[in-house]
């Protein structure tokens, strides 16, 4: 993988760069549309190329090791193939989803053993096995195996699971350099900063994580709870250590305004299952504020979906069909709310893009944060 920085904005840390894998070009601020158990919910992927556009999309090393499970994305040819997508793919490590299986979880040194969700089977996963199970999958992006901490988390838990994420990464990069490629394409791995809500962990832990060289580097542990104001907080004190010639991902953010504020950051790449999760439940974002499409204000309005027909279910469909959609619980609002949001989100990070490459990206965030502030 190559990074490459074409511009910084003078008012911010915002950045525009460009990054090249086997797979293709990814300009950068992105944002990656969630594809979980290798689909994007409810979204063709004809129409994910064609409509909605993004240059790379994100899988889950937890959900698919356990269905369809590695054996048959090995026999596919790995995750490309199996799921027709010929663009770029990042996974990550799964080390979130067992986070969030607390009742069904042990963490220890070796690594994490937990229950499936599924059918309560017993597996583990170890930084080394999760680098063999990504492998397999076959993203052009990878994560190292971390440790989420919840929020809010107790310093000291925060700073023994900081240590083992770092202690981890160790293990993860030692196996990754004796186990090869599985596919005709190179992949290129990221590791992951922790350390909570404290400043100084945080510090430390950036620290860490720029000094094991990788080609790119995540933040994680953040939007899991805590308020806008202390991951923006945490968001800087790491990006002002992270090297700036290596792309920045910040792990599972999140709703518009905080992805404008954090490329304000210097973040360079986004994912967040929000734009999705929140259209099926019928809210709508737009340039000018959020719509609950369940709302009966609706019913009788005729006008475009979005007028600024960003995806071609904008302009081909009403907010009163949509919301009479939402009504009598049809699938196709669910998955015109979708294509809508993903869109709007793209829309986002591209236009920044612009705002950056042209030198005004400051005065625009300003304006779109408090456009985007309200509900329709």
């Amino acid at each position: 993988m190559t990074f490459e920085l074409k511009a910084k904005d003078a008012q911010s840390s915002a950045r525009a760069g460009v990054m090249t894998t086997d797979h293709g070009v990814i300009e950068t601020p992105i944002f990656m549309p969630v594809g979980t158990v290798a689909s994007v919910k409810g979204v063709h992927q004809r129409e994910l190329k064609n409509d909605i556009n993004p240059d790379i999309i994100l899988g889950n090393t937890y959900h698919l090791f356990l269905r369809p499970q590695t054996p048959i994305l090995e026999k596919a040819g790995g995750l490309h193939k199996f799921m027709n997508w010929d663009r770029n793919i990042l996974t990550d490590s799964g080390g979130y989803q067992v986070y969030s299986l607390s009742a069904n979880r042990k963490i220890k040194e070796e690594g994490v053993k937990f229950k499936s969700h599924i059918d309560g089977s017993m597996h583990m996963f170890t930084p080394e096995n999760v680098m063999e199970i990504q492998r397999s999958i076959g993203a052009d992006i990878i994560m190292a195996f971390d440790e989420c901490t919840p929020y809010p988390c107790d310093y000291n838990y925060a700073k023994r699971s900081m240590h083992m994420t770092h202690r981890w990464l160790d293990r993860c990069i030692n196996h990754l350099e004796k186990t090869p490629f599985m596919y005709d394409y190179s992949q290129t791995f990221f590791p992951i900063v922790q350390g909570s809500t404290y400043k100084d962990l945080r510090k430390q832990s950036a620290e860490y994580i720029a000094n094991a060289g990788a080609e790119g580097n995540a933040i994680g542990g953040l939007s899991v709870g805590e308020p806008a104001e202390e991951m923006y907080a945490m968001t800087e004190v790491v990006t002002d250590i992270l090297p700036e010639d290596k792309p920045r991902y910040l792990m599972g953010v999140g709703t518009p305004i905080n992805i404008l504020e954090n490329i304000a950051l210097g973040i360079d790449m986004f994912d967040c299952v929000m734009p999705t999760r929140n259209a099926r439940n019928g809210m709508l974002f737009t340039a000018h504020g959020t719509i609950n499409m369940k709302n009966a204000k609706w019913k009788d309005d005729f006008s475009p979906i979005d007028e600024m027909g960003i995806t071609f279910v904008d302009t081909e469909y009403s907010k009163a069909y949509l919301k009479h959609l939402f009504s009598v619980n049809e699938l196709l609002g669910k998955q015109i709310a979708t294509i809508h949001n993903l869109g709007f989100y793209m829309w986002l990070v591209r236009e920044a893009r612009k705002h950056i490459l042209a030198g005004d990206f400051r005065i625009w965030k300003d304006k779109m944060v408090k456009q985007m502030n309200k509900r329709l």
